[in-house]
């Protein structure tokens, strides 16, 4: 596996005049050559499998089998979809009949935007940097891709294996850390792409602004999850929440941060969590391959000092093994809102839990903070889940599961407010960002002479 080397600084400006020349030269207008992209994009993964997955097990721990269902089939699916849909998306659109503007032709045109800024995020080095690619060159854009540092076998797998499948002067891989991204940030855009936390975002959003490029920003924040065991399956509530908050060891933007549970109903939750919990883990969770580690050795000391520092109970885990920044599936009960686990977006396997006397306290909770990325509620009961929708605002709502809507076709991705800017999703709704939407009008030698009268009475 090749080591990650990153690209000097001098090279980023030519890298991106390169990139700029290739879709002036209008190479992406060609439908059939987005196709061919697209398609050498899904082979790319598709022969080198087995090397991709090699490498999100080296930099996440992330279990193979989690890494075919979580990453690399799904983008696959992706590059498939895209093939098979971009003659479709691109097509010219005609405006609806207007009588006014009956003798005009007016027509949409789908463009490319120019040179797009993919970076991505370490813990799904596909979902949040890949995925964009493609969607990318299906709009018809030229695409430097920037794959995080903290993830350095996949970065440098990356950087070997694009050239060999796609032509450079279509897609760039650049790699760095702090300077490279800076550098990389001074230049235009005709949109940026940007996964990661609110304080890179604001960095991002703050460069962008000097060019006047458009920017999505996917952040994250503290996505809460209401359990009314009154009024939904308890045992399959746990067993959700366990996998959403295990899945590549709770590295996950949307992942459930914190569970807010009626406080007569607190033991009964955590009982069938530990259930749940062993039921994933028959061997521990430090097991090989049974599950993800923290990204690097600062991920590991913030989560376990936030665990150490907190004054709830820790009823479930609480075990680490540094060697490998494994740290096992914690539940911690009696949480108050003042917590140091409620002092920031938690990102590794540990769930507070707060007791509450209604279910209104936990709304007023979330109302007067910082609008999540997701909110989750398991309740059956079709008026309570209306009041949460209506009462609170989030990047997304689901009822009785997990993380999942982030994978649901149909469905767009995104925050609001501090937890990000921009929907996005895979698909056409991926298509839509990248895309400029071209106004053309050919108008009628009879089309309402009176406009142009001198408006004299």
């Amino acid at each position: 596996m090749s080591d990650l080397t990153y690209t000097p600084l001098d090279e980023i400006e030519k890298i991106h005049a390169g990139l700029e020349t290739t879709f002036k030269s209008g190479k992406l207008q060609d439908i059939a050559y987005r196709k061919y992209v697209l398609a050498q994009l899904a082979y790319l993964i598709k022969d080198n499998q087995d090397a991709l997955s090699a490498a999100l097990e080296k930099d996440l721990g992330k279990p193979p089998i989690e890494s075919e269902y979580a990453e690399l089939s799904p983008t696959i699916a992706e590059a498939v979809s895209a093939f098979n849909s971009v003659s479709k998306w691109a097509k010219p659109e005609s405006p609806s009949f207007s009588p006014i503007w009956s003798p005009t032709r007016r027509v949409i045109y789908k463009e490319g935007k120019g040179v797009v800024l993919v970076i991505a995020a370490f813990n799904f080095p596909f979902t949040t940097g890949y995925n964009p690619v493609i969607s990318a060159i299906a709009a018809g854009n030229t695409v430097l891709f920037k794959p995080s540092e903290m993830t350095p076998s996949v970065a440098a797998l990356f950087a070997e294996l694009f050239p060999k499948y796609v032509d450079p002067s279509v897609i760039r891989v650049v790699n760095g850390s702090i300077p490279e991204t800076a550098k990389m940030l001074e230049l235009p855009y005709g949109h940026i792409m940007f996964t990661g936390s609110g304080r890179v975002g604001k960095i991002v959003a703050g460069a962008a602004a000097k060019t006047l490029t458009p920017v999505t920003l996917e952040l994250g924040g503290k996505s809460p999850v209401i359990v009314d065991p009154k009024t939904c399956n308890v045992q399959n509530a746990a067993k959700r929440i366990v996998w959403g908050k295990t899945h590549n060891s709770g590295q996950v933007c949307i992942a459930p941060d914190y569970a807010i549970v009626p406080r007569a109903h607190q033991d009964v939750f955590v009982d069938a969590l530990q259930k749940a919990i062993q039921e994933f883990f028959p061997d521990g969770p430090f097991a090989p391959r049974a599950m993800g580690k923290m990204v690097n050795t600062a991920a590991f000391k913030r989560v376990r000092t936030l665990i150490e520092e907190s004054k709830g109970e820790v009823v479930s885990g609480g075990e680490y093994d540094e060697s490998t920044k494994g740290i096992a599936p914690t539940i911690v009960k009696n949480c108050t809102w003042d917590d140091a686990l409620m002092s920031q977006e938690l990102f590794g396997p540990v769930l507070p839990i707060i007791p509450v006397d209604s279910i209104d306290e936990g709304l007023a909770h979330i109302r007067s903070n910082d609008s999540p990325l997701a909110l989750y509620a398991f309740t059956f009961d079709s008026k309570l889940q209306d009041k949460i929708r209506r009462e609170t605002q989030s990047g997304s709502i689901l009822f009785n599961d997990v993380v999942v809507q982030a994978a649901a076709e149909g469905l767009p991705f995104g925050g609001v407010g501090p937890s990000g800017s921009g929907g996005y999703h895979n698909g056409k709704f991926g298509f839509d960002v990248f895309t400029h939407n071209r106004a053309s009008m050919n108008n009628h030698p009879m089309f309402a002479a009176f406009l142009y009268s001198p408006g004299v009475d």
